[in-house]
């Protein structure tokens, strides 16, 4: 159904696209200096089923109805804003609380993998942007001409999404040996959970400021 020569052509641009630095690496790395590695990866899992339901959601023409309505968008948008910044908040006032008490930062509790996998999909999947990215990406490498247009969609999201989360599984080892040299520092693991903290808090204000697609 897809040439070879566009399917070769869009799995460069998606590759381009998954190394290229955004919300969803950050967020990953932020969880993963927060919790660990294993949060980390069960964090990118996490956001590469919530990419899924983009595709799905996609391919059967919901997202473009989202994203056709003001009200609805900023609706979804507004929750997941919030929903980030709620998790920043915490993750900043429980390091903050450790510090304040005096606990060793190395041995603080984590959220879990559980966890830390559910909070990666409703991340991803309330996030507006990613639906607007899909629908302006993948359907410049689907071909009317041979016909099913909804599973070439699906075909070529979740290839899109398999990258995505590749990258960001690199991106949870990388942030796991930063955070496993700190070990030893109790105060220095403090400020990386403040630090991670922060920058969902940050990710969440950008969400809430993003606009709507134009047509």
């Amino acid at each position: 159904m897809i040439e070879p020569t566009q399917l070769a052509l869009y799995a460069a641009a998606a590759l381009l696209l998954a190394i290229t630095p955004g919300p969803g690496i950050f967020y990953v790395a932020a969880r993963t200096l927060a919790g660990g590695r294993a949060e980390g990866l069960a964090s990118s899992f996490g956001t590469g089923l919530g990419g899924l339901v983009h595709v799905v959601a996609g391919s059967v023409g919901v997202s473009a109805i989202v994203l056709s309505s003001a009200e609805l968008f900023s609706a979804l948008k507004l929750v997941g804003a919030v929903y980030l910044v709620w998790l920043g908040v915490r993750t900043f006032r429980s390091a903050r609380r450790e510090e304040m008490m005096g606990l060793d930062g190395g041995t603080a509790p984590a959220v879990g993998v559980r966890r830390a996998f559910r909070e990666g999909v409703l991340v991803e999947a309330l996030n507006p942007k990613t639906a607007a990215f899909f629908l302006a990406f993948i359907p410049q490498f689907v071909n009317p001409a041979t016909g099913h247009v909804a599973v070439q969609f699906l075909v070529l999201g979740a290839f899109s999404v398999l990258l995505n989360t590749l990258a960001d599984v690199v991106v949870a080892f990388a942030a796991g040996r930063l955070r496993d040299g700190a070990f030893a520092r109790p105060s220095l693991i403090r400020r990386l959970r403040q630090a991670s903290g922060g920058a969902m808090v940050a990710l969440g204000l950008g969400l809430a400021f993003a606009r709507r697609p134009t047509s």
